[in-house]
């Protein structure tokens, strides 16, 4: 089964916790802090693997988590940095964070990386917090929790020629006939349920990608037939053969209709397609007994200045000559043709902003990256780490935004999406 979308949760490893250790050696005076560092979490890790061409993995595993730090220890013994977790993906896989709806990334090498959530930071042990007037501290920080996300990941085939046409029209078979691709080939519509490629040679060393799109029919654009959730293969194709049977079939079907339909689907399409250089392809010449459609057919195509060429899948007639014009029509549009950014789009870090709200249950509710990172490294079972929490938020004019946003002494208050909740205690 060909997968090209999927939905999956990953989350980075959790930061390890800084220890809270002293030296208690025998003949070591004033031995003080020696509370080693947690170790960071892994990091969750998309890589491109040339090998890989549908999200076939996705279909059953769909939730990646990356190791996290190993704690701190006495003796000053830093925790060891949690394994990142690498996940193979196809080139011209295309990252979506869910909530947001923005592009994170968009894969086209082979071997490339990208981040898609971070470890957390290990946390301090206390033979960080010694000073010259706190010279046994007892605090250590917890380490922070990793990066968890919710990503869409959709697969845009990297092919540099497009087969389109209506059902039936020959596609698989021209496939079949210029490469060693075996697709199924049947006389019923929708034959083809699933994208196909080829590797197409036009002499030695000459080669292009082909890939045969499943039938557009009318309202492809909005979902109708199988043509929506296809089209947006043809968004990376340089170059469209738009195969058209102009023997009429079982069906009595009108070639010159078909080019029309066809190309207005294109051109509904979010992304423009309409505009891409496309040679019309005459198929099943073998079986045509007169010239009228392929004559109207070449009038409506000279109309839009593109080349016809007559063929026969079946026989290989006229093949030769589609694959140099074809190849040769590649060459001229490399540099013409914008395809979508082959970069790697990162979005910008939002400003940290501290605000407070209540939520329905009149808890106040302060919210920020900032104060989030300062809960989950604080230890609150430790008094000196919780004398330091409350510090920090009087530093960060905390207690303050409460006062203004209605809080009253004796209200309960929590950080973020965190339930833990604390009595609100207006300074005096």
């Amino acid at each position: 089964m060909f997968i090209d979308k999927a939905k999956i949760y990953v989350k980075g490893g959790d930061g390890g916790a800084g220890a809270a250790s002293f030296r208690r050696e025998k003949y070591v005076a004033l031995g003080g802090p020696d509370g080693g560092d947690g170790g960071n979490g892994g990091h969750v890790i998309f890589l491109v693997d040339q090998g890989m061409n549908t999200l076939q993995d996705f279909r059953y595993k769909r939730h990646f988590r990356a190791k996290r730090g190993v704690h701190g220890q006495g003796s000053q013994k830093h925790g060891k940095r949690g394994e990142d977790l690498y996940v193979k993906v196809p080139a011209g896989t295309v990252v979506i964070d869910e909530e947001t709806g923005e592009v994170i990334a968009d894969l086209v090498h082979d071997g490339q990386e990208i981040v898609v959530a971070k470890g957390g930071r290990g946390g301090r042990g206390n033979a960080r917090f010694k000073t010259s007037t706190n010279r046994a501290p007892k605090r250590a920080e917890n380490g922070e929790p990793g990066q968890e996300r919710t990503l869409i990941i959709e697969l845009k085939l990297l092919a540099d020629v497009g087969l389109v046409g209506f059902p039936n029209a020959g596609k698989s078979t021209l496939l079949s006939r210029v490469s060693a691709a075996r697709p199924k080939i049947a006389d019923y519509p929708f034959t083809t349920l699933e994208p196909n490629l080829g590797v197409v040679e036009v002499r030695m060393g000459e080669t292009f990608v082909l890939a045969d799109i499943p039938g557009l029919i009318e309202g492809a654009h909005t979902g109708a037939g199988l043509g929506l959730e296809f089209l947006r293969h043809l968004e990376r194709t340089r170059v469209l053969l738009h195969i058209i049977d102009v023997s009429g079939g079982t069906e009595g079907r009108d070639p010159v209709q078909d080019f029309q339909v066809v190309n207005n689907e294109l051109k509904s399409y979010v992304v423009d397609l309409s505009n891409r250089p496309q040679i019309v392809v005459a198929n099943k010449m073998d079986v045509v007994s007169d010239s009228d459609n392929l004559d109207r057919l070449k009038e409506e195509a000279d109309r839009f200045n593109m080349e016809l060429i007559a063929i026969s899948a079946v026989t290989g007639e006229g093949t030769s000559e589609l694959l140099e014009k074809t190849y040769h029509l590649l060459q001229i549009s490399q540099e013409q043709i914008e395809i979508q950014s082959e970069e790697v789009i990162f979005a910008p870090p939002e400003p940290d902003k501290i605000s407070v709200s209540r939520d329905e249950a009149g808890v106040f509710v302060v919210h920020g990256k900032q104060m989030e990172r300062l809960f989950t490294a604080t230890d609150f079972s430790n008094y000196e780490a919780l004398e330091y929490f409350g510090r920090k938020l009087r530093q960060l004019g905390i207690n303050r935004m409460l006062e203004e946003a209605g809080a009253q002494e004796g209200d309960l208050v929590r950080i973020g999406k965190y339930p833990r909740t604390f009595e609100f205690a207006p300074e005096e």
